[in-house]
């Protein structure tokens, strides 16, 4: 951390010239308006919506900073070897945060994916061609029992099988010779019996990696230097959450030797398993340069803006017969202020499915956030929304929930 914060000091001289400064750029709000020009979608035959939701990739993630474009459109023109690419990215990104190494992924899930690899085969060239054929190599993840989610696919995805645990005794016994590694959920550490810290400090004990998904707990940035200073050796990050790079991006951060082995088992190298995750040149710089913006901008902005309309939009559904309104800090966005609507369903003969359908298909099209990820209830998140668009908000909720 030490390391991280002296670098911080001298970062703003760092940032390439004729790169404009989060403050300089507009970026305090959920993203620009689209200038006039050809509606590409409404040509094929798509309408675009309003995201009361949140920045789930489903509904396309954050809007990248205005910088990331213009070091992407820098990216486009220009031709560099992709191999020495990743290389210096990781460097650069490592030395911003403060950590041993990093690799830019397509996405969160690919980070876990070559992440895994990397444990599984080191630098072995003919482990990396076999995977997932995993004869004669360790083959078995421990993760707590409360950790499994659908996203652990992207671990399975290298052959290994998930050995579920609830207790520190059950790791214990869990251990064996064909363990390859320890698998935590961040977004989960108050789920289970073994938090985040205890979890990493028996890897180190057992001599046995662990990897940390840290995908949607973005900002603080801080994050991205705290889990391994828990004791991770690998973490996982989306790229295009609250770090607000290209949307199909990810940082997989950790143990210089283990990200070494991670970029040997991605693309550009063939017959390797992430071979199909390509990163494009564009999307590479992209995310070093949401790295350096996310570094250097003041969160609290977006926390503020966020709560001000949390508040101006239970104002508007305060006219509503036989609603109220709770606001929350939604844990699957790092703690960003939403707004839960609750109403008798019976007596308004209304379920949350029909009003979330109601709020999709109407006009304009609204998203609220999804019913896995909101317990069940009504739910508004304001990390995508604009200023101009929570009239129409307000109009459109009194418009179903009346």
């Amino acid at each position: 951390m030490t390391q991280r914060r002296s670098f911080l000091k001298g970062l703003a001289g760092m940032v390439p010239a004729g790169v404009a400064l989060p403050f300089q750029t507009g970026c305090s709000g959920s993203g620009d308006i689209p200038a006039a020009g050809r509606e590409y979608f409404e040509e094929i035959g798509m309408r675009p919506f309003i995201n009361a939701a949140a920045a789930y990739s489903i509904l396309g993630g954050r809007n990248m900073w205005p910088a990331v474009i213009e070091a992407m459109d820098y990216a486009r023109a220009q031709n560099v070897n992709m191999d020495e690419l990743h290389v210096r990215v990781g460097e650069r990104i490592a030395s911003l945060i403060g950590c041993e190494a990093a690799l830019v992924s397509s996405g969160a899930c690919s980070a876990m994916t070559l992440g895994t690899a990397a444990v599984l085969t080191g630098t072995n060239e003919e482990l990396i061609r076999r995977i997932p054929d995993l004869t004669g190599m360790k083959d078995e993840v421990i993760v707590q029992a409360s950790h499994r989610f659908v996203y652990d696919h992207a671990v399975r995805n290298c052959g290994v099988r998930l050995v579920e645990v609830e207790t520190v005794r059950d790791v214990e016994r869990a251990i064996n010779e064909r363990t390859a590694m320890m698998f935590f959920v961040y977004l989960y550490d108050n789920r289970g019996q073994i938090r985040a810290e205890e979890f990493a400090s028996l890897g180190k004990q057992h001599g046995i990696p662990s990897l940390v998904d840290g995908s949607n707990v973005l900002p603080p940035v801080e994050i991205l230097s705290g889990l391994l200073d828990m004791g991770f050796d690998l973490a996982a990050f989306s790229g295009g959450k609250g770090l607000r790079g290209p949307y199909s991006s990810g940082l997989l951060l950790g143990r210089k030797d283990l990200i070494e082995a991670a970029r040997l088992n991605n693309s550009p190298n063939s017959d390797t398993i992430g071979r199909g995750m390509k990163v494009s040149k564009e999307e590479v710089l992209g995310v070093m340069v949401a790295v350096e913006f996310s570094l250097t901008y003041d969160y609290a902005v977006e926390y503020e803006r966020e709560g001000r309309l949390v508040s101006t939009i239970a104002d508007g559904a305060a006219s509503i017969p036989g609603i109220t309104t709770e606001v929350i800090q939604a844990e699957s966005e790092s703690g960003r202020p939403h707004l839960r609507v609750y109403w008798d369903a019976t007596a308004k003969g209304l379920t949350v499915a029909e009003a979330k359908r109601q709020m999709r298909e109407g006009d304009p099209s609204i998203e609220t956030c999804a019913l896995e990820l909101s317990d069940g209830e009504f739910e508004i998140g304001t990390a995508m929304l604009k200023e101009h668009e929570i009239d129409t908000l307000v109009r459109r909720m009194q418009e179903v929930l009346s």
